[in-house]
């Protein structure tokens, strides 16, 4: 019999859920690769998705906690977007994905997992990547540990700076 090894879904299911905003962090770094923030604008963070679907599953986020879409002021905007496009040509240079999913789950019915501050997902995706386990046993196969992909991805925002 083979083993497939994904221990951060059961650390997701089991925990109870912090009560405290994930994005909400300081906007000086510090215990940046404990929390996988890799990058931090004047604005905006990008963090890495510590229960990923892909390996490379990005979080940008407005350092301001909303989840109001229109709350956003036209700099902030423009820096989340900026930030997108960071991270797109980042995991393309460092992961060589075949194509991207982009998304905003704006509210819960919506699937937002922190519905209370927005924050847009960015998920490298290659051809194959979906398989059987998705559906039958509900587990994502994660090839990478995340401090590995975390240590890879890095450069590459450092050299955004």
């Amino acid at each position: 019999m083979k083993r497939i090894w994904a221990p951060w879904r059961m650390e997701y299911i089991a925990n109870d859920k912090s009560a405290g905003c994930i994005f909400c962090v300081s906007t000086e770094p510090g215990n940046d690769r404990e929390k996988l923030i890799l990058y931090r604008s004047g604005f905006s963070l990008i963090m890495m998705n510590r229960y990923p679907y892909t390996n490379g599953h990005l979080m940008i986020a407005p350092y301001r906690h909303t989840a109001d879409l229109n709350a956003l002021s036209s700099d902030e905007m423009l820096d989340l977007f900026t930030l997108l496009r960071l991270c797109r040509n980042v995991l393309q240079k460092t992961a060589s994905p075949q194509g991207f999913n982009i998304g905003i789950n704006l509210g819960k019915a919506a699937g937002a997992g922190v519905d209370e501050h927005l924050h847009v997902h960015i998920v490298p995706r290659w051809n194959g990547d979906t398989n059987f386990m998705t559906v039958v046993g509900d587990v994502r196969v994660m090839p990478e540990n995340l401090l590995n992909t975390y240590e890879k991805l890095l450069p590459g925002f450092n050299d955004a700076q």
